[in-house]
């Protein structure tokens, strides 16, 4: 299980300071969105990356563009989960939450247990700020906050002072803050700021003066930790024993991207993007961009159709076409993935999953898309889902898919979701040969019997048809929507032909070879089985560490692949008494499951734009596995022979 949870920093006598070990913290940033506070948690994050703890991240950004300065609309956090252990999540609730105005109090203080660490920053404490969320009076004086061991830091005003001398304007001194933040938890934890302080130059190179400033807010919000006597304590958590090999941090959306790369070079095949910009997969855009020196060409498309019709055109012409999109730009590509599912061609279709439905909530994390993935088209139209657990894992994932959609010529579902895309941890850089081979043969020769060339004749293994790149000699064929003669790729619109020609494309996709379900059951006696799918793989592993030191025996596992199932998937369900399946959603995967086993399952939901939390999922499964018809273990039902 997660380790025991450690107290967030006591207060100590003045003058008292010392250092203590902790093997486990979380932080909380939050801010204004004009704060910086994605940006100080993605550098507090690289140097614990850095440093050598396992992590975890969530970023939770607000949906509206610009909302009023200082609102609740407009409050922006990143939390950070670091430490010594391998980690699941990126923590229920925060041991210290930076609170840069009233408002970010107000929106996350709920979360913050007591006895938790809350650092704020005074100078925007106004009255006007107060007034804009609701405060009648200042939670600072009036002794609300008592619970918490409370840091008032006037951060705004020591980094204006900071900046005095350099000329700055009074703007660009305030939006140095965050950095002031930055330094100051640094020497809380004991992160190392060489990296800091070099990525702050790199990135402010054009603009020097820029650079020094936020250099010198954070070299100043150091000092204040080391110089005054409101911080006593400093804590250091120690490095994690991660398998051997090299290691980065990665996002979700980075590690997807840096997949659909490595499919590209291990096919040996030129990668083509046609996509339409849409939170929170846009950055799978914005990252393919800048690796155009491994053979990858980006599309910005006008709309989600073209962005798909012109992958699907690419795939056509001998490319790995892929296309990207969230919930509602997923619908707007169904007729062309069906177009994809008739012709029969490899494309990959990411769909980062959100709140919905309609626009629904863009910045939220969901699980609502499984059943449109599995069913969101005209006709039978089948497609492989697979489904990354992690944002390490969306790498994996993404060679997994590209490697189904070449083998058996098929459009190809990647379900992420926006804790998976925006999130992060710790990603050990595969070496060469631990990649996939991906080669594939195009047609070169005529295959029919006369010399013609029959774009529908089949592999015998993966009932895949010849993938023919055009103005190949002798290798004319048709393509298009409409329903094709069996081998020849005629028009037909002959009845049996078409019965056929559905039952073949079914029996290519339930033909897709994938790995059985794993399950992770240490004590080998469990009756309750915990299955999860997608980024639910965190919260529901993190849960059943907390279970089982309670007395509890439990089993997990977790699907990658949701269509085809893997082989043994009944016979896993069936092994358990009682199938628990969390799930971000009213329960998509529970219903698919129990219509095609007949198994009762036990769905546990949550549609609230946020991840379970391992507290959370604890307290809602413990009742579920406590029933006293789970006792009878007369009654456990056998797997048929």
């Amino acid at each position: 299980m997660d380790k025991p949870v450690d107290a967030a920093l006591p207060p100590r006598p003045a003058g008292a300071r010392t250092v203590e070990q902790r093997n486990r913290v979380v932080i909380r940033f939050a801010g204004d969105s004009g704060d910086g506070m994605q940006l100080t948690g993605d550098r507090f994050t690289s140097a614990a990356a850095a440093f050598g703890n396992d992590l975890a991240t969530m970023p939770d950004f607000p949906a509206e563009i610009r909302a009023p300065h200082g609102t609740l609309a407009g409050v922006s956090s990143f939390q950070l989960h670091f430490a010594d252990y391998d980690i699941l999540t990126p923590g229920d609730r925060p041991d210290v939450l930076v609170a840069m105005n009233p408002a970010a109090l107000r929106a996350n203080l709920r979360d913050l247990p007591p006895g938790g660490a809350l650092i704020v920053d005074t100078d925007e404490f106004t009255k006007r700020n107060l007034a804009k969320v609701g405060y009648a009076d200042d939670p600072l004086a009036e002794g609300s906050l008592s619970a918490y061991t409370v840091h008032k830091v006037p951060m705004t005003s020591l980094t204006t002072a900071a900046l005095e001398s350099l000329g700055i304007g009074k703007k660009d001194a305030e939006r140095s803050k965050n950095m002031f933040a930055l330094g100051l938890l640094s020497w809380m934890y004991s992160r190392p700021t060489e990296g800091t302080e070099r990525w702050l130059r790199e990135k402010f190179a054009k603009r020097p003066e820029i650079a020094e400033a936020n250099l010198v807010a954070f070299r100043t919000g150091h000092a204040y930790g080391e110089t005054t006597e409101s911080f006593a304590v400093t804590y250091e958590i120690a490095p994690a024993a991660l398998p051997v090999g090299t290691y980065r941090q990665i996002t979700g959306n980075t590690a997807l991207a840096y997949g659909i790369v490595a499919a590209g070079q291990q096919s040996g095949l030129p990668v083509f993007l046609g996509s339409y910009p849409i939170t929170p997969a846009s950055d799978i855009l914005h990252e393919l961009s800048r690796l155009k020196r491994f053979g990858v060409t980006t599309f910005q498309a006008e709309d989600e159709i073209a962005g798909i019709g012109a992958a699907l055109g690419a795939a056509y012409g001998g490319a790995i076409g892929v296309t990207t999109t969230s919930g509602p730009g997923l619908a707007l590509k169904s007729e062309a993935i069906g177009l994809a599912v008739m012709t029969e061609l490899p494309l990959l279709i990411v769909d980062v999953q959100r709140g919905g439905p309609s626009t629904g909530l863009p910045t939220k994390t969901e699980q609502s898309d499984l059943l449109q993935a599995m069913f969101g088209r005209n006709g039978e139209a089948p497609v492989p889902v697979v489904a990354p657990r992690s944002p390490a894992d969306a790498f994996d994932a993404a060679l997994d898919a590209v490697r189904i959609a070449l083998a058996y010529r098929t459009p190809v579902l990647l379900l992420s979701d926006g804790a998976i895309a925006n999130g992060s941890e710790p990603w050990r850089v595969p070496e060469d040969e631990e990649l996939p081979d991906l080669g594939v043969q195009f047609a070169t020769e005529p295959n029919g019997p006369d010399g013609s060339f029959l774009p529908y004749a089949r592999d015998p293994e993966t009932l895949a048809r010849p993938w023919a790149v055009p103005g190949t000699k002798g290798l004319a064929h048709r393509i298009g929507g409409l329903e094709k003669a069996d081998g020849t790729g005629n028009i037909s619109y002959d009845s049996a032909n078409h019965e056929f020609m559905v039952r073949v494309r079914q029996a290519r996709i339930d033909g897709i070879a994938v790995p059985d379900l794993e399950v992770d059951d240490p004590a080998g006696d469990a009756e309750v089985l915990l299955l999860g799918w997608g980024s639910t793989y965190g919260p529901i592993g993190a849960a059943a560490r907390r279970l089982r030191a309670a007395g509890h025996t439990v089993a997990q596992a977790h699907l990658r692949h949701l269509n085809p199932l893997p082989a043994n998937t009944e016979a896993v369900l069936r092994s358990y008494r009682q199938v628990i399946v969390p799930e971000m959603n009213l329960g998509q995967l529970a219903f698919l499951l129990q219509g095609r086993y007949c198994i009762p399952l036990v769905s546990v939901t949550k549609v609230a734009g946020l991840p379970f939390g391992a507290e959370e999922l604890f307290d809602r499964l413990t009742p579920l596995i406590t029933a006293p018809q789970l006792q009878d273990t007369d009654q456990k039902e056998e797997v048929p022979a």
